[in-house]
């Protein structure tokens, strides 16, 4: 049964899929938006999401969180708790939007532009 299973697989095994997760976080953060799948998106979508509502809270403790979840990258951390997150001090969700682009030309794909509102 596949109750209260959320997340997609991705056609990858586990490791495969978290290493894609955080390097899509990653150039998120890094560029503000990125050209994927439509379920690429939708997968690390929460995740930023979630990092994004802890690094309002700009602590010693929430840095040590970002750290680790963002393979140690001090820039990465910096620019998600001084620049990305101040802009959303009023808001308590919806940091970013997905919006649907065409399909990829070799294979059909669904792709899909993941970018902070």
């Amino acid at each position: 049964m596949s109750h209260l299973r959320v997340g997609s697989k991705l056609g990858r095994i586990k490791k495969r899929r978290e290493s894609l997760v955080k390097n899509l976080l990653l150039s998120i953060i890094l560029y503000e938006k990125v050209s994927t799948t439509l379920a690429k998106a939708k997968t690390v979508l929460p995740v930023i999401e979630r990092l994004t509502h802890r690094a309002k809270k700009d602590d010693l403790a929430t840095k040590r969180y970002l750290m680790a979840r963002m393979f140690n990258n001090q820039l990465l951390v910096k620019k998600l708790v001084k620049d990305i997150a101040p802009r959303y001090m009023k808001k308590t969700g919806g940091y970013l939007r997905v919006v649907k682009l065409k399909s990829r030309v070799g294979d059909d794909a669904p792709m899909a532009r993941i970018e902070f509102v």
